[in-house]
């Protein structure tokens, strides 16, 4: 995220517009979610920011939720990418993978998308580098779609945590 860190006092003063606009990136393509949490005002803490949020994405529904897993990038592919996707993917080193390590990766992510619908999300920040992400991958390709979709969601809120951090000082 860009710009100057802001403080709660400060996101709880923003009108909808503002709010959108500064919030609407959390969350992949889907500044919806952020339009929603805006009427949850004030927030008591960046924890009840996210909160409001997966609040939103909860109430809209499994439908929606697959589409927002469906927006999120995948890992490692070279494509036009949000630039949080692209920084955050860059920090883990997935920018970087070549050869028969990207060939792979590739095969892999197509796996993936063909077994649960939607791309292998996972929050790369932190810890993680090319082999754990991989890793991670190769189990979460043998759990069930029901349990896939609760994970990938995890990792969603996951990755929002993060972003929301980047834009809020708690």
């Amino acid at each position: 995220m860009t710009g100057m860190k802001i403080t709660l006092d400060t996101v709880n003063t923003l009108d909808e517009s503002a709010f959108t606009e500064r919030f609407g990136r959390v969350f992949e393509h889907s500044p919806w979610i952020a339009l929603g949490a805006w009427q949850a005002r004030p927030f008591a803490s960046l924890d009840a920011l996210q909160a409001a949020m997966m609040a939103v994405l909860a109430a809209a529904g499994t439908e929606a939720e697959v589409a927002l897993l469906r927006a999120h990038p995948e890992l490692a592919k070279p494509a036009k990418l949000t630039a949080a996707s692209a920084s955050e993917q860059a920090a883990a080193g997935l920018d970087r993978l070549a050869g028969d390590r990207a060939t792979e990766f590739m095969a892999l992510n197509r796996a993936y998308r063909d077994r649960f619908g939607f791309p292998f999300i996972i929050a790369v920040r932190g810890q993680r580098d090319p082999e754990a992400i991989e890793a991670a991958l190769r189990q979460r390709l043998t759990q069930s779609p029901e349990s896939e979709h609760v994970t990938a969601l995890r990792e969603v809120a996951r990755i929002a945590r993060f972003r929301l951090e980047d834009i809020v000082n708690d």
